[in-house]
């Protein structure tokens, strides 16, 4: 497989580039079809009540992941790596969320509520939320047990420990916070129910950018050994690395 095809492109008539792309179409076909067939087993898993009564911070005071419905029956949570103390939010979840965030009205037409989700206490939250311009339900877990319960938050032990469960698996893992999304439903008796979670790469599917950057020829570009170094906040592309913030 060739790894920079700006050194030596192949260049050939319009015709057998035509033939090239109909052999791709079809393999893009597949895709889609087993995609289609994917989503269609994710929509069957089997359902698990949700009994702990989680309460959470927000801006309105505090509120319970029902009140997150906002009266819809549906809920997208993404698990938004924001620790106590952190300056400020993840880079990646924070490229998540500028994906998420125009997506939001379609979303609540769909009968499906979003909601950012952080272990950092709400007064650490809101003035990033603010800086980014985001538009979003967010709101704290910091004195919940939800972050640990859906294995987004570690303890010191468990790090201490060398490996976390995190992605379905025992797994060493760099810090104290993970990204994640998950989902739930609420039937007509107000019932909560978890659905459905992913973390680590399967986080991409909301990563609008890096599906456009799939279609150029350079495409993501990234070091195999720290794919998502490149990613910045939207407001800090175009400064020197050493000028960033960490958190």
């Amino acid at each position: 497989m060739k790894t920079n095809l700006f050194e030596n492109p192949e260049i050939v008539s319009p015709e057998k580039w035509l033939a090239a792309r109909r052999e791709l179409l079809r393999e893009e076909k597949e895709l889609t079809r087993l995609r289609d067939r994917i989503a269609q087993h994710r929509r069957e898993l089997p359902w698990v009540r949700v009994t702990k009564p989680y309460i959470f911070d927000s801006p309105n005071g505090r509120v319970s992941l029902a009140d997150l419905f906002e009266g819809r029956s549906q809920l997208i949570v993404q698990h938004f790596m924001l620790g106590s103390g952190w300056e400020e939010g993840c880079p990646a979840c924070s490229f998540m969320l500028d994906h998420i965030n125009p997506t939001v009205p379609h979303l609540n037409a769909r009968d499906v509520s979003f909601a950012a989700i952080s272990h950092a206490p709400l007064a650490e939250i809101l003035p990033f939320k603010a800086r980014m311009g985001w538009d979003v339900s967010w709101v704290s877990a910091h004195e919940t047990d939800f972050n640990f319960d859906f294995h987004v938050s570690f303890t010191d032990e468990e790090l201490a420990g060398g490996t976390v469960d995190y992605n379905y698996a025992k797994r060493p893992f760099p810090c104290g916070e993970a990204p994640g999304l998950s989902v739930f439903a609420r039937d007509a008796a107000g019932t909560l129910y978890h659905t459905y979670s992913t973390y680590g790469r399967g986080v991409e599917v909301v990563m609008g950018t890096y599906h456009l950057l799939d279609l150029a020829p350079k495409g993501r570009n990234e070091d195999p050994e720290a794919p998502s170094n490149w990613i910045r906040h939207h407001d800090n592309y175009g400064q020197p690395a050493d000028a960033l913030g960490t958190r």
